[in-house]
């Protein structure tokens, strides 16, 4: 009996595994200019509580949220910033 539980439990792993997506590959989330101070001004106050700052703009969910502040304050995404902003300016 504790065989088949144990492969139950092994099966129920191995259904919710997900599969990991790398942030390079992440598209471009377009905010308003609302939605990205009200995102600034709650991430001073609450932190990195995603789910609080995305229950504040309508339409938004928590992992939209996150990913915007990484792609906006991660060190790898910084690099492709500053690449992007040069190719604008020539």
């Amino acid at each position: 009996m504790d065989e088949r539980r144990r492969g139950r439990k092994q099966q129920k792993r191995a259904s919710t595994s997900t599969e990991e997506v790398s942030s390079i590959e992440w598209e471009v989330i377009k905010t308003t200019e609302q939605e990205e101070d009200l995102i600034y001004r709650m991430y001073k106050l609450v932190g990195n509580r995603w789910d609080l700052i995305a229950g504040r703009i309508p339409g938004r969910t928590p992992e939209e949220i996150e990913r915007f502040w990484i792609m906006r304050h991660g060190d790898t995404f910084a690099d492709k910033r500053n690449e992007r902003d040069d190719d604008r300016r020539s």
